[in-house]
């Protein structure tokens, strides 16, 4: 998580919504990943979907269930179907997102395989975003 904090800071700088995302797999980072919305003006150019295209064009295949995902904050509903579609095999969040998690929609969008694990770091995470969000009001 301490790596995904590191791209949430890159996003920061870049007047992005801090949100940071790595996939391990092996016991190896084989993608880092950070909220790109503004930058590319892509509404879908979050931390999670960039992560995803970066690890599947890595592994050369599109499933991901041998992959851990490590996001600061709990993936929105895009990004958790996305997710589903890749049939990762773990995801591990930081905060909760108690506004646009996916969690609040749909439990069921990550794969049923698929484990899941939260508040990892969460305080380091949330403040984070309370403090960007706080400075943009």
């Amino acid at each position: 998580m301490r790596e995904a904090l590191k791209e949430a800071l890159r996003a920061q700088e870049k007047n992005e919504v801090p949100v940071g995302a790595v996939i391990v797999c092996g016991n190896r980072i084989i993608a880092r990943a950070y909220n790109l919305t503004q930058t590319l003006t892509d509404p879908t150019a979050h931390a999670e979907m960039q992560a995803i295209t970066m690890a599947t064009n890595y592994l050369g295949g599109k499933y991901l269930s041998s992959c851990t995902l490590y996001v600061t904050v709990e993936p929105c509903p895009m990004c958790a179907a996305a997710l589903n579609w890749a049939q990762i095999g773990r995801v591990v969040y930081g905060t909760p997102d108690p506004k646009r998690g996916y969690s609040l929609f749909s439990p069921s969008l990550l794969h049923p395989k698929t484990e899941l694990s939260g508040g990892v770091l969460e305080a380091q995470c949330s403040e984070l975003i309370v403090h960007f969000f706080r400075n943009k009001r």
